[in-house]
This record gives C-alpha cells, structure tokens and sequence, in this order.
C-alpha cells in the first residue's frame, strides 16, 4: 500500500500545481474554453485527496465488522470522483450556454494555449505511469485517477485546437460552442466512471479477472479436481474472494481433501495475477461423474471416461455438477 499512497500523493501535488496554472491562464484570457478544464483540475484535486484517503482505509485489516476487509471503499472513491466530474461538466455546459448568448472579451489566446498544452502533457504522462501502476497494483482507485488525467489530456489538446482556431479565425463565438462540447465529453466521462463503481458495489462479475483465474485451474487442473462449479466471485479492491463447489472423489479422506482445497488456493495466487481468497465446498463424486473423470486407479469407476470438459465461465458458473449440464 505505501506504493499506493505515494503514486496518489504525487497525482495530488501535481494536480494543485497544475490547477493554478489553468486557473492562471484563464485570468489572462477571459476564456470559458480554458475555464471548461480550470474547473475540471478543481475535480482532480478534490478526488486525489479522496482517493489518497480511500488507499489508506482499504489498506487497514479486516476487523468485526468488516470481515472482508475495507477494499469496497475504493468503488466509492471513483463514484465520488465520477459525480465530481459529472457537476463540473453540468456547470460547465450551463455557464457556456450562457456565455454563448452573451459573448465577453477574449485575449492573450495564444499564450493561453502555450500554458494549457504544458499541463495537459503533464497529465498524460502522469495518467499513463498510473493507468499502468493500477493495473499492476490490482487498484481501482489509481487506475481511474490515472484515466481521468488522460481524459484531461484529451480535453487540453482539443483546447489547444481550438484556442489556435479562435485565435486565427477571430470566431469569437467558438469558444462557447467549444466548452460546450467539452463540457459533454466530460459528463459521459463521469457517467462512465460512476457506472464503473456501482458495478462493484452491486457485486458485479469482472469477467476478464475471473476468466483469466478460470482459465488457470483449467490448465493446471489436476485428475483428482473432477469438476468446478457454483462458483460466485466477488471483488474487494485489489482482492478478489471466490466461492465455489469442488467435486472430489469421494474414497478421500478428509486430510487429503484440505490439500486439494490448499492446491487449488496456492495455484491461483500463484498464477493468476491477483489475491484470491477461497471458500470451497467439496462435493463427492458419484457414478455419473465417472465418464468425464481422470482420476487414474479408481477402485470405483462404474464406467470409462469418454469426454474431456473442458473449464470455461460459462460452465463453473452454473449451480450444477457437469454430468447435469
């Protein structure tokens, strides 16, 4: 986690330098194009500090009262930073709006643009390194910190863009229908964002992690794990906890069917690329697992095996041995 809290420290410092750097610029312009994303550096600020804070939560131990840990507070970090994002743009739109019907000076364009071009190439070096780091570190909290600085970056080259066309063209009234535009890519972005969050507060499936873990114990299965099902994944921060049902042949006795939980923990941990915690209700086999069963030497095999199936999402998933799907 300290890794965590540095990346996080480091986005919040950068983003208050660059904030009053964008603010800078507006004061010298009088543009509502540079104000569309002054505003939106306010939002990068407030939700670094929110996410700086939600690291440090989701880093404590579980207690009593949170038995899974405090990994959960992650997805509320990026609703608030979503909502955020969702207030700037609506604010944004609105003073637009306005400033369109009711047009002001604009000046020193140029100079302007010099300054905004200089913080959105900051923002999306820093966004890249963290989108990266989040992926590695399983954090959802910096990689959405890390995407919503490169969609800051996004939204200062199309200021770049367009205070370069205002300047040249002396259209005044681009800069209004500009920000407007901006301030509707920067709605959707929050939509996404808070879309992103209720998903793991609702406990919905992430298919890709829990795929690539699936995808695992199928290629390292081994002839006593008969089958997999009934299982249920769950995301907490940069953990993921899994219950599931493993068919065991039923001759074993109860030691060597704690090993064969042990195995199928340790493998995923090993190989799957995150932290995975288990429950794993064991089955016994019966004879109608027998036609898909590797197990070698069974001294109660009522028939011969005679089809491979193969592990996939679709088949772990379902509340049912195989020889029922």
């Amino acid at each position: 986690m300290k890794e965590q809290k540095r990346i996080i420290l480091i986005s919040l410092v950068t983003g208050i330098v660059l904030m009053v750097m964008k603010f800078a610029a507006y004061f010298l312009t009088n543009s509502n194009f540079i104000l569309t994303d002054a505003a939106e550096s306010i939002v990068n600020v407030v939700a670094s500090s929110f996410a700086f804070y939600s690291i440090y939560l989701a880093s404590m131990p579980r207690d009593e009262n949170h038995p899974y840990g405090h990994g959960k507070v992650e997805y509320f970090s990026v609703f608030i930073e979503g909502a955020l994002i969702g207030i700037a743009g609506v604010i944004i739109v609105l003073k637009s709006v306005y400033s369109f019907f009711n047009p002001e000076a604009i000046k020193d364009l140029l100079q302007g643009a010099i300054i905004i071009g200089f913080t959105g190439a900051i923002n999306g070096g820093l966004g890249y390194y963290m989108i990266q780091k989040g992926r590695s570190l399983k954090s959802i909290t910096i990689e959405a910190d890390g995407r919503h600085l490169l969609t800051d970056t996004v939204t200062s080259v199309g200021l770049v863009i367009g205070l370069l066309l205002i300047y040249f063209t002396q259209i005044l009234w681009l800069d209004s229908a500009l920000s407007i535009l901006v301030g509707c890519y920067i709605l959707y972005t929050g939509y996404k964002l808070i879309r992103r969050s209720v998903a793991g507060l609702m406990d919905e499936t992430d298919f890709i992690v829990v795929s690539d873990m699936v995808k695992v114990l199928d290629d390292n299965r081994r002839s006593e794990w008969i089958d997999i099902h009934n299982l249920r994944a769950q995301k907490y921060g940069s953990e993921l906890h899994i219950d599931c049902h493993l068919t065991l042949p039923n001759y074993f006795d109860l030691i060597k069917v704690h090993e064969e939980v042990k195995m199928v923990e340790t493998l995923v941990n090993d190989k799957a690329g995150i932290r995975t915690e288990f429950f794993i209700h064991t089955d016994p086999c019966i004879p109608k697992c027998c036609h898909y069963c590797s197990m070698p030497n069974c001294p109660i095999r009522a028939e011969a095996k005679r089809e491979d199936i193969p592990w996939t999402m679709d088949i772990v998933m379902r509340n049912k041995k195989h020889y029922e799907q």
